[in-house]
């Protein structure tokens, strides 16, 4: 069975971090958490990508919208660095 919600204690493994410092971007809310009781339980999907969270479509058009804007605003420097 995959976990969908996990404890601070499996969220810091996971983001290779010590418990207290994923506590600490809780409360500057870097990462998004529920509090249950005494205790925080945050998303799977909420981790950041590169921790092995999942990509869901909302993250996907934030991508693409953030590409196309680069691509926008850039094209001409992307266009010079690729023909060094």
């Amino acid at each position: 069975m995959d976990k969908k919600l996990l404890s601070t204690s499996e969220a810091a493994k996971i983001l290779g971090i010590s418990r207290v410092a994923v506590l600490k971007r809780i409360k500057k809310n870097q990462l998004k958490a529920r509090k249950v009781g005494k205790n925080y339980v945050i998303a799977k999907e909420d981790l950041p990508i590169e921790a092995g969270g999942e990509i869901t479509e909302i993250k996907k058009k934030l991508i693409d919208a953030a590409i196309k804007k680069a691509l926008t605003d850039y094209r001409e420097t992307l266009e010079l660095l690729g023909k060094e």
